[in-house]
């Protein structure tokens, strides 16, 4: 089961995607994934059941509403401090070998290798404990909260402080806090972890800054377990032309850690288990273009897309006038 939120008629909506991937059915009672969670909760029934008793016999025109730019991100907090959106790196091949590669090209083909690759190794190593058991810690970082989320096809701002702008494409695993404090996994999303690599491969202390940049997510939530094995593609398109484009793979059968282990690390602080509260965890890319030497420019589109997931994640990179130097004044 898939669902979306869409803006029609004046108001807004919650849908079920149909099989044939361009129309939903839409859901009666509720205008937002945000109220089906906490129903679910409340409840003590599982989303897809909730869902079943909710839909109704209104089909809506999916594509159409994409097209015209009406679908919404899949989920957001109505009070958008609310929504934490953090993640982790180093949990795919492919992100290990672009840090290393970063590394090399600042400190050379004769340095020691680099504390990213260490850290993918002890994920090899230990971050798929048995069930029942706490395995490594993995890398973490915070991203911002939920005013840094973008909608499927709206624009995504480069600062003109930063050095550069480059997607990652990743899944998003998505949780609400129960009354209890207890966490509950809503689904899994595609999401577009843009960042400044430029600024990360000066210097790996400056990842953080590299990360507090706008992201995308969606359009569509996976309801349920994520596939062991997800594949996917990741583009840049320029004008009329593909710059670049490739696959990648994810699901746990193709990461470092399990996202029992992942989701450990990060719930396992209070302030994560703030009730009401909302999660969007990225769970690490196995591919980005900046690995591959492409330089990124505003007007280039973004495009990750994973069958499993349905529609494509779709947002163009716009270059955001320069505020100058930020004061602070004294009270």
């Amino acid at each position: 089961m898939r669902l979306i939120q869409y803006f029609q008629g004046g108001h807004r909506h919650v849908g079920v995607v149909q099989p044939d991937g361009n129309h939903a059915r839409e859901i009666g009672k509720v205008s937002s994934v945000f109220e089906i969670a906490n129903l679910a909760i409340a409840r003590k029934i599982g989303i897809e059941a909730l869902v079943n008793e909710l839909v109704t016999d209104r089909l809506i025109d999916y594509a159409d509403l994409l097209a015209k730019r009406q679908v919404m991100a899949p989920i957001e907090h109505p009070e958008p401090a609310r929504f934490f959106i953090t993640g982790t790196g180093l949990t795919h091949i492919g992100s290990a070998s672009a840090r290393n590669r970063m590394h090399i090209a600042t400190h050379g083909d004769g340095a020691p290798e680099s504390d990213s690759m260490k850290i993918f190794r002890m994920g090899l190593d230990g971050g798929k404990p048995e069930a029942g058991k706490i395995g490594i810690q993995p890398e973490w970082f915070y991203k911002g909260v939920g005013t840094c989320v973008l909608a499927p096809e709206e624009p995504i701002p480069l600062p003109a402080f930063a050095l550069a702008g480059a997607e990652e494409a990743e899944i998003v695993g998505l949780y609400l806090v129960g009354p209890d404090g207890q966490p509950y996994r809503i689904g899994y999303a595609l999401g577009n972890e843009f960042s400044d690599h430029i600024t990360e491969a000066q210097n790996y202390l400056y990842t953080q800054h590299s990360k507090l940049r706008a992201c995308s997510i969606g359009p569509e939530i996976l309801i349920g377990e994520l596939p062991q094995d997800v594949r996917g593609k990741s583009r840049i398109r320029r004008g009329d032309q593909i710059l670049w484009e490739e696959d990648f793979l994810s699901g746990e059968k193709n990461m470092s850690h399990s996202i029992a282990n992942l989701e450990h690390y990060h719930f396992r602080y209070p302030m994560f288990r703030r009730p009401g509260d909302l999660h969007a965890y990225f769970f690490g890319a196995a591919v980005m273009s900046y690995a591959s030497g492409i330089k990124t420019q505003p007007g280039d589109v973004f495009e990750i897309e994973a069958e499993v997931f349905g529609k494509t994640l779709r947002n163009q990179m716009v270059a955001v006038p320069d505020e100058g130097l930020v004061t602070v004044k004294v009270l």
